[in-house]
């Protein structure tokens, strides 16, 4: 498997030695023993961290369903996740919040972490990560809508062009009943916006990410 791996990621890690030498890195830096090995570390990494999301299909993803008569949301928030800018090939890093309401059909919440997963290691913009997220609940679950909002830190910002540490870049979809009915997008939005508040109220305490089934039960 190993061997495999290293045959395949050949052509990768090639590139990435002649792109270092492109650099005009000064001779004893190029030559020295950071860099060796530094070609195949970057293909692996590129392979199995940054752009995996291509071997795995949303459909897949989804496909195991569990029957429901609920009509209820069910949000999944605070899903660190991370993606690559197609335009500089820097990555991006921040939360995804995902919300759906069942058509009949809900899936495990380890599935809607996945499924960003899947959508977000490739190269894809974050307007269009959100919309793709949202989009495979209709499709793929049969939802009657679906959402999804990001926050994150763009690295063509932050490290490159208008260098503003700070900034945060914000994307969402709503599809069908959570963009026509704004009740429901108000209670989305309230389930992100509460560890929020609950961290400032309680002096900055840190948590990780959070799966929550919302509504009355």
């Amino acid at each position: 498997m190993a061997a495999s791996r290293t045959k395949t990621s050949a052509p990768l890690s090639d590139s990435v030695a002649r792109f270092l030498d492109a650099l005009g890195l000064p001779a004893e830096v190029r030559a020295g023993g950071d860099l060796i090995g530094t070609p195949e570390r970057v293909a692996e990494a590129w392979r199995e961290d940054l752009i995996d999301g291509y071997r795995h299909d949303p459909a897949d993803v989804l496909a195991e369903t569990m029957p429901s008569s609920s009509g209820d949301l069910v949000a999944v928030t605070r899903i660190d996740y991370h993606s690559i800018c197609p335009h500089h090939l820097l990555p991006s890093r921040g939360l995804a919040h995902v919300a759906y309401v069942p058509g009949g059909k809900v899936v495990g919440f380890g599935q809607v972490v996945r499924l960003v997963d899947c959508l977000s290691h490739r190269l894809i913009l974050e307007e269009d990560l959100a919309r793709q997220v949202a989009q495979a609940f209709l499709d793929h679950v049969g939802a009657r809508g679906a959402a999804c909002v990001l926050d994150a830190e763009q690295f063509c910002m932050t490290v490159r062009g208008e260098r503003r540490r700070e900034t945060r870049a914000h994307a969402q979809a709503f599809l069908g009943a959570l963009d026509s009915d704004v009740r429901l997008q108000r209670r989305f939005l309230a389930l992100i916006a509460e560890p929020t508040a609950r961290r400032i109220a309680g002096g900055g305490a840190k948590r990780s990410a959070r799966s929550k089934r919302a509504g009355r039960r």
